[in-house]
């Protein structure tokens, strides 16, 4: 008897004080996706640290995490809300609807610095009906409600102010360590609420920049995930023993954002030259190796409504010269293309995109910049000509392509430009359930945003984990997030 319950401890220990080592190129500037932009806060934390209500699985559905369910009014404006028993926040703080309310009632405040407050506006009131039941009542039906409530921005978080550096959530693993330059450690939540997770002891995110030194340490051991990989490096890596690739297409979308508030940029001909001048196939080639899909709208072919607008502004340097000289341009010009030198996948992006719109007589001059500097002077003031960087997607085209609407005319490649008609396609969008008449509504919103060039857009990089075989569990699923509860290694 002695001897199976022995057995029966190291079975269920094996695995326990795994420590899985990530290397990701990009250090997050701040540890709160709700008051901070960078996507890499999300993908390092939500799921991890952080939870929601629900998220999507692998195929894009709506599964359930803090809430265990929930129930639609007929009219959908009523959200109801079963949660999970015996959730604890890290700092020891109940979880209960009562907490959720205040989570939500921070993300509503213009005061509490959550960086979409106009998300959450359409919530009219948030009940609670008892410990584990809460209500949500919009103002108007929302078919993207759900998909909101699985975004980064809604994550449910404890009421206070500091999460920036002392991250507090509900996930499998609680912060242990920020060493600023070099990593992020996070361990295992002991009084986790689900109690077949985590299967890791800890987990840590090195911040390691440059490809080639990402290669040796997976080869080498010192890192058992590479979570950003270049195309070239799973090239490099294909044929490497004990070594695994997973990739699949995401939910994001590589852009050359445009400063139309800037001449020359502020004219639609110049900025549908910029447009003819991009060969996205070549591009697609050149830095994604194939991994990636070419796109000509906002929205990722991942997407349910999605619609190929590459046909709007399909390659054509001649015509591309011809509307320059219309335009008063016949030796073209010259601008800044401004990119984060911390990725790299944009910054070769940036190289290819300079070669040929030098083929039109659009000169750039290439300025790599840190990505502090990025988020704040291109991201925040709009100081920029031009810029390439990746929008993830947002699961629905209410919230991927709200930016383009009337809600957001400050932001960074929004100004100088507007479309009425846009604006109301995007009301009426949001508001209809029926999905026959979004996917109309959502394809005329596309071509207005493409025939007006507001962005160049240029492919959807497909995602890609690079990892060493002895590690298991690994998902990639529509959300730009990665997951680590259900991970095992060894």
């Amino acid at each position: 008897m002695r001897k199976i319950f022995l057995a029966f401890v190291l079975f269920s220990f094996l695995g326990l004080g795994s420590e899985l080592i990530l290397a990701v190129s990009t250090e997050p500037p701040s540890l709160d996706p709700t008051t901070n932009a960078a996507a890499v806060i999300r993908l390092l934390l939500q799921g991890n640290l952080y939870e929601n209500l629900v998220t999507v699985d692998e195929e894009g559905h709506f599964q359930p995490v803090l809430a265990r369910s929930w129930e639609i009014s007929e009219d959908g404006k009523t959200y109801t809300f079963y949660l999970q028993e015996h959730v604890v926040f890290h700092d020891g703080a109940i979880c209960d609807a009562e907490a959720v309310r205040k989570s939500f009632v921070r993300a509503k405040s213009r005061e509490r610095g959550h960086i979409h407050p106009e998300y959450f506006e359409g919530i009219e009131a948030i009940e609670v009906l008892d410990d584990l039941t809460v209500r949500f009542v919009l103002a108007k039906p929302d078919a993207a409600f759900l998909a909101l409530l699985a975004l980064g921005d809604s994550v449910v978080v404890p009421d206070r102010d500091d999460l920036g550096k002392n991250p507090v959530g509900t996930g499998p693993f609680r912060f242990d360590r920020w060493d600023p330059g070099y990593q992020l450690r996070l361990v295992r939540y002991e009084r986790y609420w689900d109690p077949r997770k985590p299967k890791l002891e800890a987990v840590t995110f090195r911040f390691i920049a440059d490809s080639t030194s990402q290669m040796a340490s997976l080869r080498a051991g010192d890192v058992d995930v590479l979570v950003e990989a270049t195309p070239e490096l799973a090239q490099s890596l294909s044929n490497s023993p004990n070594i695994r690739i997973l990739s699949a297409p995401q939910d994001m979308v590589q852009i050359l954002a445009i400063n139309k508030t800037r001449a020359p940029f502020d004219s639609l001909a110049v900025r549908q030259a910029l447009a003819l001048a991009v060969d996205r196939e070549e591009l697609i080639k050149l830095v994604s190796l194939n991994y990636a899909s070419p796109v000509g709208s906002h929205l990722a072919p991942t997407l349910p409504y999605y619609a190929d607008m590459t046909w709007v502004y399909p390659h054509d340097p001649e015509r591309a010269k011809a509307l320059l000289a219309e335009s008063g341009y016949p030796q073209g010009f010259s601008a800044v293309l401004t990119l984060p030198a911390n990725y790299i996948f944009h910054v070769r992006t940036g190289e290819v995109l300079a070669s040929q719109l030098a083929k039109v007589g659009i000169n750039l001059r290439l300025e790599l910049v840190d990505w502090p500097t990025w988020l704040e002077r291109v991201y925040g003031q709009a100081d920029f000509d031009l810029t390439v960087i990746g929008h993830v997607g947002r699961l629905d085209p209410a919230w991927t392509l709200f930016f383009y609407g009337p809600d957001r005319p400050d932001y960074y490649f929004r100004r100088g430009w507007e479309n009425p008609e846009l604006d109301e396609l995007l009301r009426l969008g949001a508001a209809v359930a029926d999905p026959k008449i979004r996917q109309s509504i959502y394809t005329v919103a596309q071509y207005l945003i493409a025939r007006d060039v507001v962005n160049v857009f240029l492919q959807a990089p497909h995602r890609i984990l690079i990892f060493r075989d002895d590690v298991q569990g690994l998902k990639l699923t529509p959300l730009y997030v990665l997951p680590l509860g259900e991970v095992e290694k060894g």
